[in-house]
């Protein structure tokens, strides 16, 4: 099978996974704020859940569709941020894929948020009376880690702006000019 090289030397493809509330999608909103125009957020939720209308399982169609349009937008010489729960055994193989097949620099974090504090958040979500504890029990999974080390683990006690601080610094975003408006 020959391999399709996506993006540019010069894109970023930045992988956000962690629980959920762990703050991926916050963190990834601090990103393309921080940053402006020309950096895309590819949201699993939004991909399966408002667009497909999906549920969360193994080979489900969000899988092609998240990484169609990842690949899509780097092609297109957008850097991407590609942030959802994302387990391991679900996507752990597209994500490999996505990331060898990508040109340029690829930076994985996992946002670790312990189970009682991933509770607390949850409370605090505009879903918290859709989704109770035992659906969020059924998706927390501790350290959920792609194989290999290819993520850095980023902690609870980390707040937003330092972590958005830092993955600008490590992703070199922070030194790259946006898209002119």
């Amino acid at each position: 099978m020959t391999r399709v090289r996506v993006g540019t030397a010069r894109t970023r493809l930045v992988l956000l996974r962690g629980n959920s509330a762990s703050g991926k999608s916050s963190v990834a909103a601090g990103l393309r704020d921080r940053f402006g125009r020309g950096l895309a957020l590819v949201g699993q939720d939004n991909l399966r859940r408002i667009v497909l209308r999906e549920r969360d399982r193994p080979g489900a169609a969000n899988i092609g569709l998240i990484d169609t349009v990842a690949r899509y937008a780097l092609d297109a010489g957008y850097h991407v941020v590609l942030e959802g729960i994302l387990h391991a055994d679900r996507y752990g193989d597209m994500l490999a894929r996505l990331r060898t097949d990508h040109r340029g620099p690829t930076h994985a974090y996992y946002l670790h948020v312990p189970w009682e504090e991933t509770l607390a958040r949850h409370a605090t979500k505009p879903i918290a009376h859709e989704v109770g504890e035992r659906e969020l029990r059924a998706w927390y999974r501790e350290l959920d880690l792609l194989p290999g080390g290819a993520e850095t683990v980023i902690g609870a006690a980390s707040s937003l702006t330092e972590t958005v601080d830092r993955i600008m610094r490590d992703t070199g975003l922070d030194g790259i000019p946006a898209l002119e408006p």
